[in-house]
């Protein structure tokens, strides 16, 4: 455990910010498995429009970065179009 007031202060802060981007990532990981584990098409267009926004929310945060959002928002999209 730190002995100066600064040290003591970082640990805090990155403690909050850890749990932060932890539940960031959780709650992306979620919508995304909503995604993909949707029945119908229309569920899953539902679904994606939610997932796209929280994709994008979490890459401006800086939670992840903008090649990933896009990455993840690409492979949405087809898994979307290929369904029947």
């Amino acid at each position: 455990m730190p002995q100066h007031r600064q040290f003591k202060k970082t640990l805090k802060v990155s403690e909050k910010s850890r749990q932060r981007n932890h539940a960031a990532k959780s709650r992306l990981a979620t919508t995304i498995k909503k995604v993909k584990t949707s029945n119908s098409k229309d569920e899953a267009k539902e679904a994606l429009k939610s997932a796209v926004s929280i994709i994008d929310l979490t890459a401006s945060k800086g939670i992840i970065k903008k090649t990933t959002a896009a990455r993840k928002k690409s492979r949405l999209y087809k898994l979307v179009a290929g369904m029947e």
